[in-house]
C-alpha cells in the first residue's frame, strides 16, 4: 500500500476513535479531521467544501424543515389522539411509531417517512415523560429496515436494480426486494420492541433549559363563536386534547351570567372560557375547537409579523397594579394580553381585568419587528427564547399536502430526492407553515457541519484507491469460502463501508465486485447483488452513514457511540436473518 492510502486508512480511524471516546462535539472532530486530511494531502485543498454541496447535507437539513413545519401544522395533535397514548405504555407506543415507519418506508423514502414521524415521537416522549432518545433512534433504524421491502424504499435498491440490468439484461422489479425485507423488517421491529432498553437515555440542553422555565398555570380567555366545533360540545370534550394539562376554570355566558364549569356542562355559541394550564395544553385546546383567542385584530398588512413571546413583569413595570383593560394596552402600544401567570394563584376573572403584579409571566402578541422596544418600554423582561404556539397562526393540511406531493414526486415522478426535500421545505417557509424568522432556528449546524466535513474525507478512500484494494482482498477471501460464508462476507463489507461512502457509493463500489466474483465463482449474481443492497441499507452503527440517523442525531441527543449500543445486535440479527432467505429466495 501508498503512504497516501495508510494516511488515509489512519485518519480515519483515528477520527472513529474520536467520535466514540466523546470528549469533543462531533462537528469539532470532523471538521479537525477534514484539516488534517488537507494538511497530508490526501483531500485536496479545492475539494475541501465539497461536502457542503452534497445531496445528504442538503437531505437533512431540507427534512429538518420539512419536520418542524409538520409538528407545528396541529395535525400531529390529532395523531397522537388516535394513539390514545394515555392508555398504552412507552413499550407500547415505541410498537406502534416502529411498525408504523417501518410499514411507511416501504412505499415511500424512508427519510420521509420518519420526518413525518419523527414530530409524533416528540410529542409522545413528552406526553408519557420519558426522553425522546427512547423513540427516535429505533424509529430511524425501523425506517432503514422498511425501505428495503421495495424498489422505492431506498436509493440502494434503486442503484442496484440497474447494476443488474446492465450485467443480466433484466432488473429487479418493484417487489423482488419484499421477502427478505420483510422477514427483516418484522425480526427487526420484535427485537426494538424487546430490547430498546440497550439504549441509554439521552436529552438535549435545550430541552433541559426549555423545562426549567416551564410554567404550568398560564391563564388565558378564548370565545366559543360559531365556526367553533365546541358548541353543543361538554367542557370535559374541549379539555381531552390536553391530556389533563389544562382546565375550564370558569364559563362567562353571553349574557354576561357565570356558569360552573363542571365536566358535563354544554358550551354555547359567544361562551367566554377562562382556561387555566401550560401553555402547550392551552394551544392545543384553542386550535382543536377552533376558539377565539383574542378579540384584538391586527392589520392584515402586518399579519405575517405577528409573533408571541413569554415575559416576567419587572418591578418599574408600567403595568404593576393596572388591568390591559385599564391602559388600553392594545389600542396603545398593539401588544394583545394573551396568558397571566402568576404563582399559587388561580383566576377566575376575565383576562383583560387581572390587576398585574410584579414577577407575573404574561404571554403577548405583537408585531416581532416591535415587540423588544415595546417590552423594554414597559418594563417586562422576555423569558428564554422557545417555541411558542400560543396565539401564532398555522396552516394546517398545507404541511401534509406539500410532504406528501414531494413522497409522490420521488417515488414516481422521477425527481432526485434532495431537489424535492428541497423544494417542500421552500414550500413550507413560503406558505408561512415554518415562520420565516424561525427556519435557521431549525437547521442543526452540527450536525450538517459534519456531514459537510465528512464527506471529502470518507471519498479519500476511493480516490487514493484504497477501496480498490480492499475489492482485490474481499475477492480473493470470497474465493475460500462456501456459498453462504461468500455471501455473508459481502453482506458484511457492505455493511462496513457504507459508513464511509454512503449508501449510494457503497453500492456503486460493492456490487461490481459482488457480480466479479459471483461470476469467478460459477454462482448467480443476484443474491450477491440483493446483499449489497442490504449491507448499504442497513448502517445501524453510526449517525453518519445514512441520513435518518443524522436526522434523528440532534432531536434524540445522541452521541456517537450510542448507535452501536443498539446497532451491533440488530446487525448481526440481519446477518443471520438475510442470509438463508436470499439463498432461498434467490438460489446461487
Amino acid at each position: 500500500m501508498r503512504a497516501d492510502q495508510w494516511l488515509s486508512l489512519l485518519i480515519i480511524a483515528l477520527m472513529m476513535g474520536a467520535f466514540l471516546w466523546g470528549r469533543y462535539r462531533y462537528d469539532i472532530v470532523a471538521v479537525s479531521s477534514l484539516l488534517a486530511a488537507i494538511i497530508v494531502g490526501i483531500v485536496p485543498a479545492k475539494n475541501a467544501f465539497s461536502g457542503f454541496s452534497d445531496d445528504i447535507v442538503i437531505i437533512v437539513g431540507s427534512a429538518l424543515i420539512v419536520s418542524a413545519a409538520i409538528s407545528r401544522s396541529g395535525i400531529m395533535d390529532v395523531a397522537l389522539r388516535r394513539f390514545s397514548p394515555e392508555r398504552r405504555g412507552p413499550r407500547m407506543q415505541l410498537i406502534i411509531l416502529v411498525a408504523i415507519v417501518a410499514a411507511l418506508s416501504a412505499f415511500i423514502k424512508n427519510i420521509g417517512a420518519l420526518a413525518i414521524m419523527i414530530p409524533v415521537a416528540v410529542q409522545m416522549a413528552r406526553k408519557s415523560r420519558v426522553s425522546p432518545s427512547m423513540f427516535l433512534m429505533p424509529m430511524s433504524f425501523a425506517s432503514l429496515l422498511g425501505g428495503l421491502m421495495t424498489q422505492i424504499g431506498t436509493s440502494p435498491n434503486i442503484i442496484v436494480s440497474r447494476v443488474r440490468e446492465e450485467i443480466t439484461g433484466q432488473p429487479f422489479m418493484m417487489f423482488d426486494y419484499t421477502p427478505v425485507g420483510l422477514a427483516l423488517s418484522v425480526a427487526g421491529v420484535i427485537f426494538l420492541a424487546l430490547f430498546y432498553k440497550l439504549l441509554p437515555e439521552r436529552s438535549r440542553v435545550e430541552t433541559s433549559m426549555d423545562e426549567a422555565v416551564a410554567i404550568k398555570n398560564y391563564t388565558t380567555e378564548a370565545k366559543v363563536t360559531t365556526p367553533s366545533g365546541a358548541i353543543g360540545r361538554s367542557v370535559s370534550w374541549l379539555q381531552k386534547p390536553a391530556g389533563g394539562d389544562a382546565m375550564v376554570t370558569a364559563i362567562i355566558g353571553g349574557n354576561g351570567q357565570r356558569r360552573t364549569p363542571l365536566p358535563d356542562t354544554v358550551l354555547k355559541d359567544g361562551d367566554l372560557l377562562i382556561i387555566e394550564g401550560e401553555q402547550g395544553a392551552l394551544d392545543k385546546i384553542v386550535s382543536e375547537a377552533k376558539l377565539q383567542l383574542s378579540d384584538r385584530k391586527h392589520q392584515p398588512e402586518t399579519r405575517q409579523d405577528i409573533s408571541s413571546v413569554e415575559a416576567i413583569v419587572g418591578e418599574h413595570s408600567r403595568l404593576i397594579g393596572v388591568s390591559a383593560k385599564d391602559v388600553s394596552l392594545f389600542h396603545n402600544t398593539g401588544l394583545n394580553l394573551l396568558a397571566v401567570s402568576r404563582r399559587d394563584r388561580r383566576f377566575t376573572e376575565r383576562l383583560g381585568e387581572i390587576k398585574i403584579r410584579n414577577g407575573d409571566v404574561v404571554v403577548l402578541q405583537g408585531d416581532l419587528q416591535k415587540l423588544p422596544d415595546l417590552l423594554r418600554e414597559w418594563g417586562c423582561l422576555p423569558l428564554v427564547e422557545r417555541d411558542m404556539k400560543l396565539g401564532n397562526a398555522r396552516n394546517g393540511m398545507i404541511p401534509v399536502i406539500i410532504l406528501m406531493a414531494t413522497m409522490g414526486a420521488t417515488a414516481f415522478g422521477g425527481i432526485p430526492v434532495a431537489t424535492a426535500f428541497f423544494a417542500a421545505a421552500f414550500l413550507m417557509v413560503v406558505t408561512g407553515s415554518v415562520p420565516l424568522r424561525e427556519v435557521y432556528q431549525h437547521l442543526d449546524a452540527p450536525i450538517l457541519i459534519m456531514l459537510a466535513a465528512l464527506i471529502p474525507i470518507s471519498d479519500s478512500l476511493r480516490t487514493t484507491g484504497t477501496t480498490d484494494i480492499i475489492a482485490d482482498l474481499l475477492s480473493r477471501t470470497a474465493e475460500m469460502l462456501p456459498p453462504f460464508g461468500a455471501l455473508a462476507l459481502i453482506l458484511v463489507a457492505a455493511m462496513a463501508v457504507t459508513p464511509f461512502l454512503n449508501n449510494a457509493a457503497t453500492v456503486l463500489v460493492m456490487a461490481p465486485i459482488a457480480a466479479t466474483f459471483a461470476e469467478k465463482l460459477g454462482f448467480r449474481p443476484d443474491a450477491f447483488l440483493m446483499a449489497v443492497a442490504i449491507g448499504a441499507g442497513c448502517d445501524f452503527l453510526t449517525p453518519i452513514g445514512h441520513q435518518c440517523n443524522t436526522l434523528v442525531m440532534g432531536p434524540g441527543g445522541y452521541r456517537f457511540g450510542d448507535y452501536a449500543r443498539l446497532g451491533l445486535p440488530l446487525s448481526l440479527i440481519v446477518v443471520v436473518v438475510s442470509v438463508p432467505i436470499l439463498l432461498l429466495v434467490w438460489p446461487i
